[in-house]
């Protein structure tokens, strides 16, 4: 289609939208008297307004500003400014089709001069006068409207192209300046009844249809090239691909986001090489977005807003949007001060007197303030990166076994602890340190870790300890020594786990499972939900039951479907608990460089997220987004990952033991451990879930310490539902909930600590 067509198609779809723009009556002219006569004569024109001598005394008043006539000296003036002509033939009679309102107005030169009389002088006439001769572009009716009718109130620009598909609705009017009575009508059509009711002289052209790929040029660049460009779209293709566009065309543009009082301004016309969004979509062009589904598109929002730049209530409301939130939040006071901002900023953009580009705000909140609030978080990664525990980056020294000897010395003892340290841990805390003296392993708890909501009474410290314990025993045996595990051999040292002393026994079988160490991990990616093999699925039970332990799996599509819900919603109490917030978060090294000081810790890019999920997660971070988000009830995009993640699972298992306390925790650490060695020599992805447990034994041992009552009747109802599942027994310890798919192996792991920094060397006769 021709520029000159496109331009033709959007008049006349204006036009079948209804009337939009008002007739005009020179008053002097006859014929167009008559026409008016006809409309009078019929009642079409109703009420009529003629303050046609108020409005020329006003003129001249203004004209003089000291002069202080009377009634007399006053009419008389006006009389010679009408020079003989009968006020009603006088000026330009406005007549509105959609209201039948008729106005009677001073002529357009006079008009513009008394109405941006008050604009002097922080506006010249000089400087009005350039403004009025200017073409400006609104695409986007919410702030733009209000932008657009601002634009034409001061007097920024005569001739105005907007653009909008969308049609009122009655949410709008929390924002929108309109009427019950409007509501369906196209927003172009409103925006351009209001502009013309305050200057019937403007030049308006709508284009109902919105902006697309294929009109853009001609809504920039037809009927003249537009001096600027405000840019209020929805759509995020629409949103890139125009501003693309409009550097072509060398057209600055300015956005106004309602958030903030965040303006960016984008001097395309001085700076032809710029990077659209100041280059925060990192080298991402419009076709890439083309065509991209919603949650897709999540990242790239993100990143052009800066999660660290967002407000209290912003943040959680995106975490809210598609739950609780239909649609981006915005206020009539926003958007107010959205359309102050870019009016300002585009006068004295079209007058020179501001040729920068970038990223401003204008932050209420932030300038009236009480400073107590507490300051947004750093930000952090909103998309994939290479993680520190990558293939290409080992995660410490490759594990070797010791070798033979009479004696297990210092080197030896040393392999062994770094297979121990291979462990899982809740949180990747590694809550071990290791104490060699002669031919004696302790191991002890780590005391310097504050304790924990999920580590019940130690319940979870011991679960690792006994995990790093398993695969110290394998190791020695696989070297062809010993290892006697004595458990808490000493009541009055609560810190003591275990003391292991070796013996050479060089016929010991070499057991299988210490060759999968290495190589268990977490693995969080998502599986093809395929049935667990019956073979895979006897071969751990049978490995649980060897350990004294008992194996219930659940494969019953619709029972994992509920586990999915029941996990989902103990993952969003935890979101939304502040302790059990602020503990997770400590968990978390958002940088390769955090990762690599700390060496534990949960390495987002472990996560195996993708960036929509990064970016919730980003947002999640700072609990006041997240204690909005818990004061209205918010919260349900937390249960969308166990859901998720379980519906591509083939089983969701639960390890349970006889017995409850220390003794077996440890005990089952050990059996947990060969579990999920067997489990990935099967190939089987393992990814721990098992924070309910925990949160269930303190709900139901612990008296609720830590939960308010109404955490506590969460727990208590989740509870039900997972025993419907999985059969509770009080005398047994739930060691783990834990999913299991053929998944593709996890693209990164987690790092340890080194070996010298758990393990130290006394002298044999030093005390524990």
């Amino acid at each position: 289609m021709s520029l000159e067509a496109h331009i033709h198609s959007a008049a006349q779809a204006a036009d079948d939208a209804g009337p939009w723009r008002p007739r005009l009556f020179a008053a002097g002219d006859p014929g167009q008297r008559a026409e008016l006569t006809g409309i009078l004569a019929r009642g079409e024109a109703t009420p009529v307004r003629d303050t046609l001598t108020d409005q020329v005394a006003e003129l001249l008043t203004t004209r003089r500003p000291a002069w202080r006539p009377s009634a007399e000296e006053l009419a008389t003036a006006v009389e010679g400014h009408l020079d003989g002509q009968s006020p009603l033939e006088y000026g330009t009679w406005v007549w509105y089709p959609w209201s039948g309102r008729l106005a009677h107005v001073l002529p357009e030169r006079e008009y513009r001069e008394l109405r941006q009389s008050r604009n002097q002088y922080k506006i010249t006439a000089a400087e009005q006068a350039d403004l009025t001769g200017r073409t400006i572009a609104v695409a986007g009716l919410s702030v733009g409207a209000a932008s657009a009718f601002t634009l034409a109130q001061e007097g920024v620009g005569s001739r105005f192209r907007l653009a909008d598909f969308d049609r009122l609705s009655l949410s709008n009017l929390n924002r929108l300046r309109a009427s019950v009575t409007d509501i369906g009508l196209p927003k172009v059509v409103l925006a351009a009844r209001q502009m013309y009711e305050i200057d019937p002289y403007l030049d308006i052209a709508l284009w109902p249809e919105g902006l697309s790929e294929d009109n853009v040029d001609a809504f920039l660049t037809g009927d003249g090239r537009a001096d600027l460009f405000i840019e209020e779209c929805d759509d995020l293709y629409i949103k890139v691909f125009a501003r693309e566009r409009a550097r072509a065309h060398g057209i600055a543009v300015l956005m106004e986001t309602n958030e903030r009082g965040m303006l960016d301004v984008e001097r395309f016309d001085l700076e032809p090489d710029r990077p659209v969004l100041h280059g925060l979509l990192d080298g991402v062009a419009a076709a890439d977005l083309k065509g991209l589904p919603v949650r897709e598109k999540v990242p790239h929002v993100l990143r052009i807003l800066g999660p660290e730049n967002l407000s209290e209530r912003m943040a959680p409301s995106l975490i809210e949007i598609g739950h609780t939130l239909s649609s981006w939040p915005q206020l009539a006071s926003g958007v107010a001060l959205g359309a102050a901002v870019i009016t300002d900023t585009a006068r004295r953009v079209l007058l020179g007197q501001f040729t920068g580009s970038g990223r401003f705000f204008v932050d209420l909140a932030e300038l009236v303030r009480d400073w107590t609030q507490p300051r947004p978080m750093p930000p952090v990664p909103l998309s994939g990166r290479p993680a520190a525990g990558s293939a290409e980056t080992p995660r410490t020294v490759p594990l070797v076994l010791p070798g033979p000897g009479e004696v297990l010395g210092e080197e030896g003892i040393r392999r062994l602890v770094a297979y121990g340290t291979r462990a899982p841990s809740g949180g990747n805390v590694q809550p071990w340190r290791f104490v060699a003296r002669g031919p004696v392993l302790y191991c002890r708890t780590d005391d310097t870790q504050p304790p924990t909501l999920l580590d019940f009474r130690g319940t979870a410290t011991e679960l690792a300890t006994g995990a790093a314990v398993e695969n110290i025993d394998l190791a020695a045996r696989a070297a062809g020594w010993a290892c006697h595990v004595r458990p808490f051999p000493d009541p009055a040292d609560p810190g003591l786990v275990c003391e292991l002393t070796f013996s050479r026994a060089p016929n010991t079988p070499r057991p299988a499972l210490v060759d999968w160490i290495d190589r268990r991990t977490t693995n969080r990616r998502p599986g093809p939900a395929r049935p667990l093999d019956a073979s895979h699925r006897q071969t751990l039970v049978r490995c649980a039951a060897d350990s004294g332990a008992r194996l219930h799996l659940i494969t019953d599509r619709p029972e994992l479907e509920e586990a999915g819900r029941i996990l989902g919603a103990g993952d969003r109490l935890r979101m939304l608990s502040p302790r059990l917030h602020q503990e997770m978060m400590s968990e978390l090294r958002w940088t390769p460089e955090e990762v690599q000081k700390t060496r534990d810790g949960i390495d987002i890019a472990t996560l195996e997220a993708d960036g929509a999920d990064l970016a919730g997660l980003s947002l999640a971070r700072h609990w006041p987004h997240l204690s909005f988000v818990r004061q209205v009830g918010g919260g349900r995009a937390f249960e969308e990952g166990a859901r998720n993640s379980v519906a591509a699972s083939s089983a969701i298992g639960c390890l349970t033991l006889p017995g409850t306390g220390a003794h077996a925790h440890f005990a089952g650490g050990r059996a947990l451990q060969r579990l999920w060695l067997t489990a990935t020599s099967l190939g089987l992805g393992f990814q721990p879930v098992t924070v309910l447990l925990y949160l269930f034994a303190r709900a139901e041992r612990g008296d609720g310490t830590g939960f308010d009552a109404a955490e506590t009747a969460t727990l208590h109802a989740l509870r039900k539902r997972l025993s419907a599942l999985v059969p509770h027994h009080p005398d047994e310890t739930e060691l783990l909930l834990f999913r299991l798919s053929y998944a593709p192996p996890p693209t990164a792991h987690a790092l340890r600590r080194e070996v010298d920094t758990v393990l130290r060397f006394d002298e044999p006769d030093a005390p524990r």
